[in-house]
Formats: structure tokens, C-alpha cells, sequence
């Protein structure tokens, strides 16, 4: 049970965070091919707003494998409290991943719209959607500095 409790952790960090990025990133993405429908040359603006949002899911998964790592070889049977450790460890970029990939995105679909009628300023809305992984970065932080030490 508490190895199950353990990798719901590593499970979480890795899913959640990968399932806002994906939305994310869809999102972005359907707004510039949009944008491309209309002029194909903007594709070199777009690229980096539709990847962003990608990032959170980098990051649960860095998480995910660093918390794999603690917990192999570790003795989960007599220690509970480090399964229960790790499943924790896991949240933070769990929870931040998810909702900032998905904001993130959405983030950049208006930037990607922005794109359209005011080419030059692009990174703009690079800069705005660079506000929203910020906070993803601090739930990384958070998950990592909440690593066990097995």
C-alpha cells in the first residue's frame, strides 16, 4: 500500500502537469494555425506561443523522475511516512502544472491573436505569458525542495 501511495506521487506529477501542457498547448496551437491560414510567414512569431505552454510538462516530468529515483530501493514497508512524503512532493507541480499549462495556453492563443494584427508586437504577449509560468516554476521549486531524502 504505501508503495502505491508513493507512485499516486510520481503518477500525479507527471500526468497532471502533462495534461496541462497538452491542453495548453492545443489551445495555442489552434489559434495559430488560425493566424497561419491567413499569413504562413508568421510562423516564426507563433512557434514559441504555442510551445510554451509545453514547459509543465517538462516539469512534472523532471519531478516525477527525481521522486522515482528517492523512492526505489527505499524501504516503503516500514516507513509510511516517506510514502506519504513523496506522494506530497509530487502536488505541488501536480496542481501548478495543470491549472498554469491550461492558463498558459490560453494565454498565448490571445497572444497568437495578437500576433495577427500587430506582428512587431509579438513579444509582448510573450512577456504576458511568461507571468503565468512563473508560477509552474514555483510549484517545481516547491515539489523539488519537498523531495525526500531516502
Amino acid at each position: 500500500m504505501n508503495l502505491l501511495i508513493a507512485y499516486m506521487g510520481v503518477a500525479l506529477a507527471c500526468a497532471l502537469a502533462g495534461i496541462g501542457s497538452a491542453v495548453g498547448v492545443g489551445i495555442a496551437a489552434q489559434a495559430s494555425a488560425g493566424v497561419m491560414s491567413v499569413d504562413p510567414k508568421k510562423f516564426g512569431k507563433l512557434l514559441l506561443l504555442s510551445a510554451l505552454p509545453g514547459t509543465q510538462g517538462i516539469y512534472g516530468f523532471v519531478i516525477a523522475f527525481l521522486l522515482l529515483g528517492r523512492i526505489s530501493g527505499a524501504d516503503l514497508g516500514s516507513n509510511p511516512a516517506l510514502a506519504w512524503h513523496a506522494f506530497t512532493a509530487g502536488l505541488p507541480i501536480a496542481l501548478a502544472g495543470l491549472l498554469s499549462g491550461i492558463h498558459q495556453g490560453k494565454v498565448c492563443a490571445s497572444g497568437a491573436m495578437m500576433t495577427a494584427k500587430q506582428p512587431a508586437d509579438s513579444a509582448k504577449s510573450l512577456i504576458l505569458a511568461v507571468f503565468v509560468e512563473f508560477y509552474a516554476i514555483l510549484g517545481f521549486l516547491v515539489s523539488f525542495l519537498m523531495l525526500p531524502q531516502a
